[in-house]
C-alpha cells in the first residue's frame, strides 16, 4: 500500500516532540470512563486483568481491544482517551493490563515483555469463548503496538472476527528504539522508566530471591541492563539482544493479512530510523503507514481532548466495518 499522507497539524506549541510526549502523561485528564474489571486466569497459573467499558446507551457487537505500552496500564490517559472516544461512537472496549501491570504483582517469575503475543492470543481466545462479538478491532500503543503487530504476522491463526488493527508510536525495531531512548536527549525518559522497572524488580526479588539479587538490580543503570538481567532471562531469551532480535515486529509485518495502520511521528524521540517500516508498507496490500511530522511519543494532541490518534483509530476501524 502507498504511504499515507498525514493531516495531523497540532497547535504550534505541540509541534515540539518533547511537549507532545510529556503533556499527555502529566497533565491530560480524561473523565467519565467507567471500567469494569475482569480477572482472567491463565493456563500457567498466572492472571491478566481486563478493564471493560461500554457505550452509555447499549452494548455493541463491535469490540476494540486496547494494549498499553511499557509500564502502562488500563488507567493511563491515552488508554482512557481512546476508550472514551470509541464508546462514545458505539464501540465496546476492553483494555488489557499486561502481566504485572494491573496494580497487583503477578504470580510467576515471568511478567510482560515486548513479544508477549502468546498472552494476547490467550485473551482473544477467552473473549471469543465468552462473548458473541462478530467484529473485533485491535489497537496497541508503543510496546503494546509491537506485541500486536507481532501477533498478527508471526503465524497465529487470526480469528475471522478480527477485522482491523492500529499501532500507535510503535517501536518496530526494539533494539533501534532502545538505542534512541538511551541517548542523552532522552535521559529524563530513561530514568523514569528505570525507576519504575527497578521498583518492580525489587518487589519481585522479595518473592523470588533465588532468581534475583538486590545488588544486581541496584547496579542496573540503563534499560538494556534491565533486559539483560531480567526481561530476557525470565522469558526464555539468551540476552537482551536475542530478545530484541526475536521479538521486534518489523520482521513479521509482511505476513499481516488484515488491514493494519501504523501511526508514528517523525519527531518521536523514542524511535530510530528502523522503526518506520516504509519498505514493508510499500510492498504490502494490508499494511498502511502514516508518518506525521508531529506527535512525539503517544502524543498527537488536539484541542477538545480528543487526540488525533483517537480520531484516526476510529476512522480506520470504521472504514473496514
Amino acid at each position: 500500500m502507498p504511504i499515507l499522507r498525514s493531516t495531523f497539524n497540532p497547535p504550534y506549541l505541540f509541534r515540539n516532540g518533547h511537549i507532545s510526549t510529556i503533556y499527555p502523561n502529566l497533565l491530560r485528564k480524561v473523565r467519565g470512563v467507567l471500567q469494569e474489571r475482569e480477572r482472567v486466569e491463565l493456563p500457567d497459573g498466572d492472571f491478566i486483568d481486563l478493564d471493560w467499558s461500554y457505550p452509555a446507551t447499549k452494548e455493541s457487537k463491535k469490540l476494540a481491544i486496547i494494549i498499553h505500552g511499557l509500564e502502562g496500564n488500563g488507567q493511563r490517559q491515552y488508554i482512557l482517551g481512546l476508550a472514551k472516544h470509541l464508546t462514545n461512537n458505539g464501540w465496546n472496549c476492553v483494555a488489557i493490563n499486561l502481566r504485572n501491570c494491573s496494580g497487583e504483582i503477578n504470580r510467576l517469575y515471568r511478567s510482560y515483555y515486548g513479544g508477549a503475543s502468546e498472552d494476547l492470543d490467550l485473551i482473544i481466545t477467552h473473549i471469543l469463548k465468552n462473548h458473541p462479538y462478530n467484529h473485533i478491532s485491535l489497537c496497541g500503543f508503543s510496546l503494546g503496538g509491537n506485541i500486536l503487530l507481532k501477533y498478527l504476522g508471526e503465524g497465529h491463526v487470526i480469528p475471522t472476527q478480527i477485522k482491523s488493527a492500529v499501532g500507535v508510536s510503535v517501536p518496530c525495531d526494539l533494539y533501534d528504539s532502545l538505542s534512541e531512548i538511551s541517548k542523552p536527549h532522552n535521559y529524563i525518559y530513561q530514568q523514569r522508566f528505570l525507576k519504575h522497572l527497578k521498583a518492580k524488580l525489587y518487589e519481585r526479588q522479595i518473592r523470588f530471591p533465588e532468581y534475583l539479587k538486590k545488588i544486581d538490580i541496584k547496579e542496573c543503570s540503563s534499560l538494556i541492563d534491565i533486559d539483560n538481567l531480567y526481561t530476557s532471562k525470565a522469558h526464555g531469551f539468551k540476552d537482551a539482544i536475542d530478545y530484541y532480535t526475536q521479538c521486534s515486529c518489523k520482521q513479521f509485518l509482511h505476513d499481516i493479512k488484515i488491514p493494519t495502520l501504523i501511526l508514528n511521528a517523525k519527531n518521536d524521540s523514542f524511535l530510530g530510523a528502523q522503526c518506520y517500516p516504509t519498505i514493508e508498507a510499500k510492498k504490502s496490500k494490508t499494511l498502511f503507514l502514516e508518518v506525521s511530522e508531529y506527535g512525539g511519543h503517544v502524543g498527537f494532541y488536539l484541542p477538545k481532548n480528543i487526540y488525533y490518534n483517537e480520531q484516526r483509530t476510529l476512522q480506520f476501524f470504521e472504514e473496514v466495518y
